[in-house]
């Protein structure tokens, strides 16, 4: 949830652009918060407050890295701790340690963590029908479509996008799943040996570069720039399925542009093929236009290229 300062009158300060903006978000998570109890200590009727509970749902099934359940939630590693302590003196949760790296903590929820996250469900439930029930069925529509739409943006807006090595295991991992894509969709199967090559050496600088995008600690897509003589070519764009639908390829598009003017490139190219009708969709709705093959690629049935603006990289 974004968060605002504090103050009643504070909203006031600002009445145009960004400022009116501002003061409906703060506006708005005052009544999300107080409408879903987060205030309460004693959250949906229990013992504890929000952020405990929070995290009770989050280990939920199985064994957990704390570092891990760190990075999804966003928590600072002191805070988080104070949490796990608190719901381990409640015989909730069981820290241990990994048996595959001593270093490396573990959390799991014992029978009682099972049996309150069931019953913290059950009220959750409860609680999200009786918003609903004060409304008529197309309010109750209305309100849940604007939910879904928030929670869209909200995590799209979560989602980082940073320079990282290749040979890294989560860009490992983006590129390996990017090869699997294609070779389920191309009708042909995709080989990256017949493809035209992006090694790790390629997509590093100074001859390139790659970008891997994360939600909430995890690897939900990339991109990479791949300097020549001629061009700079994009290579390697990958969205997770799970993370479609957030605007990132756009965004990890337009990063790669930003850094390509940052390197001095002036023109971008790339290639891609017919089946990929969502990646053509968002090239040229970028500015991407169709020009004649400018090399031997196998795969490739469309060839794009696109001018930069060095006034635009900011």
């Amino acid at each position: 949830m974004v968060t605002g300062g504090l103050g009643r009158n504070s909203t006031d300060r600002k009445s145009t652009g960004s400022g009116r903006a501002v003061a409906d978000v703060r506006r708005f998570n005052r009544v999300v918060t107080e409408v879903v109890g987060a205030l309460d200590e004693h959250y949906l009727g229990r013992d504890r407050p929000l952020g405990e509970s929070r995290v009770l749902w989050e280990i939920g099934q199985g064994t957990h890295e704390i570092r891990a359940l760190r990075a999804r939630l966003d928590l600072d590693s002191g805070y988080l701790s104070r949490l796990l302590r608190r719901l381990e003196a409640s015989g909730l949760v069981a820290r241990a340690v990994s048996d595959s790296d001593r270093r490396v903590g573990t959390v799991t929820l014992t029978r009682a963590g099972r049996a309150e996250c069931r019953l913290l469900d059950e009220r959750s439930d409860e609680l999200a029908a009786s918003l609903l029930a004060p409304l008529a069925p197309a309010e109750q529509e209305q309100l849940v479509d604007a939910m879904r739409t928030v929670e869209r943006l909200l995590t799209a807006g979560q989602v980082q996008i940073a320079p990282v090595d290749p040979e890294e295991p989560d860009a490992r991992w983006c590129l390996e799943s990017y090869v699997a894509e294609l070779d389920d969709r191309f009708p042909t199967g995709f080989d990256p040996g017949a493809s035209i090559s992006a090694t790790p050496d390629e997509l590093r600088p100074p001859r390139g570069l790659l970008l891997l995008a994360r939600l909430r600690g995890e690897p939900v897509g990339c991109g990479a720039l791949k300097h020549g003589s001629a061009a700079t070519e994009i290579k390697r764009m990958w969205v997770a399925p799970g993370a479609r639908g957030l605007g990132l390829g756009r965004r990890v598009l337009a990063a790669l542009e930003e850094h390509a003017v940052r390197q001095g490139a002036t023109t971008l190219r790339l290639e891609t093929n017919q089946t990929l009708t969502e990646a053509i969709a968002l090239y040229r709705s970028a500015g991407y236009r169709d020009v004649a093959p400018f090399n031997d690629e196998p795969y490739a049935h469309h060839w794009f290229e696109k001018h930069l603006d060095p006034e635009a990289a900011p």
